[in-house]
């Protein structure tokens, strides 16, 4: 039995199930360990997670009258909050233009060749701008605006085509492709909030550029698949101040740009780093950042751990603390890519299991699934594409399936029609 609790309740003997928070804000890429050690019971505790889920079946349970939440609890409260999303009207940010609707929508199907082409384009440009980062050479990032613009273009036409292959990483491009996700995430958050065109811009470069300093951190420590040092770990920490350098002596001027850089790991409640600012200190364009980073990385396979499922990825993110993310943001982007995001595997009422393959625009609820597998007889089935909104469909999403249960090889190309081995490197 899963609970979570408050890190000051943990204690030895207990069997950590998992930090509720990314992967960045502590030195432990493993979880699912008994904390036996005191001092990985004092590290814990000097991260900035607050709180953490422990599986009492195999560890300590917490004291008698201790505060804590079930795992049905939890998700019972994300599942009741995202339900009510359809009928929360979108808050444009003040005094900014609504951005021209110039790009016409189109299919998921329509948008993957060319999505597929900006990441392989995007991948050799964000790789060059890294290795020169390594270099020590200056930053010049008037090369990225094109880039920015082509990923926007993408991501107006059909928001999740880029942004589901960008997910699709491997170890050696993870820091490449980790950027042109974000940077397509923060123009579909940036469209969703309504801001301008030149602000959606922005956004796309911040994400674009969010990064840059992990280019000052060895190979060895960012792939470690082990527990960091605190030497290590501080070097992981520093990344945002020294991106923020970088783009500073290359000449970047844009202030939003240059706080997204700086600020992406802040929190609202002041817990975050490397300056502790506390809510509307942080601009918005990096509250914006710091919500699709985390998307982005814990989607994302590392050498270290498996991403996690789309859909699953924004139930835990809205389990974390309330003092983690800009909630009206947070909703905002949960709005901008769906409750079950293209590439979720998901159980029908009918019994059938499928995989999102894209959005509806007019209900979050009743997304376009691919179903291939029949629970009842366990057996594949010829795969059919479902309009869960259309007129006179009475199947509807029952809950979502942990891919790594069910082990389907082809999951990837029934979504999106690629091979992944070959979506980004040829």
């Amino acid at each position: 039995m899963l609970k979570r609790i408050h890190v000051k309740h943990l204690t030895l003997g207990m069997h950590i199930h998992e930090f509720c928070g990314s992967w960045m804000e502590h030195p432990f890429w493993r979880t699912q360990f008994v904390l036996t050690d005191p001092k990985d019971l004092d590290s814990i505790r000097a991260t900035t997670i607050k709180e953490v889920w422990i599986d009492v079946a195999h560890g300590l349970d917490v004291a008698p009258g201790t505060v804590s939440t079930s795992e049905e609890e939890a998700e019972a409260q994300v599942e009741q909050t995202f339900q009510q999303l359809d009928d929360v009207p979108v808050i444009p940010v003040p005094s900014l233009a609504p951005a021209p609707r110039d790009h016409g929508p189109t299919s998921m199907a329509q948008e993957l060749e060319t999505a597929a082409a900006i990441c392989r384009q995007s991948k050799t440009a964000v790789a060059s701008m890294f290795n020169e980062a390594r270099l020590g050479k200056a930053i010049h990032t008037e090369k990225m605006r094109d880039l920015v613009e082509d990923i926007s273009s993408s991501v107006i036409r059909n928001p999740g085509a880029l942004i589901s292959l960008a997910r699709l990483k491997t170890a050696d491009d993870y820091s490449y492709m980790h950027s042109v996700a974000v940077c397509a995430l923060m123009v579909a958050l940036a469209r969703q909030l309504q801001l301008d065109a030149e602000q959606t811009r922005i956004a796309g470069m911040a994400g674009l550029l969010h990064d840059l300093g992990k280019a000052t951190i060895p190979l060895e420590v960012l792939n470690k698949p082990g527990k960091l040092t605190d030497a290590e770990f501080a070097v992981v920490r520093d990344h945002p101040v020294a991106g923020w350098q970088m783009l500073r002596e290359g000449g970047m001027v844009d202030g939003a740009v240059l706080d997204a850089c700086r600020h992406h790991h802040e929190k609202m409640d002041g817990s975050g780093y490397p300056d502790k600012l506390v809510g509307e200190q942080i601009h918005l364009i990096a509250r914006m950042a710091a919500i699709c980073d985390v998307y982005d990385a814990i989607t994302s396979n590392r050498p270290y751990k498996a991403g996690w499922d789309p859909a699953e990825s924004l139930r835990r993110m809205a389990q974390w603390s309330e003092g983690h993310f800009d909630l009206q943001l947070f909703h905002a982007f949960v709005k901008s890519i769906g409750i079950y995001p293209a590439g979720s595997l998901v159980r029908l009422s009918s019994g059938y299991l499928g995989v999102v393959t894209d959005q509806n625009r007019s209900t979050l609820t009743a997304p376009w699934v691919k179903v291939f597998y029949c629970t009842g007889s366990q057996l594949r089935i010829p795969p059919e594409t479902i309009d869960l909104s259309a007129p006179g469909c009475t199947d509807k999403i029952a809950g979502r399936e942990d891919p790594a249960h069910w082990n389907f090889p082809d999951l990837i190309h029934l979504w999106s029609g690629f091979d992944f081995r070959t979506t980004h490197t040829h």
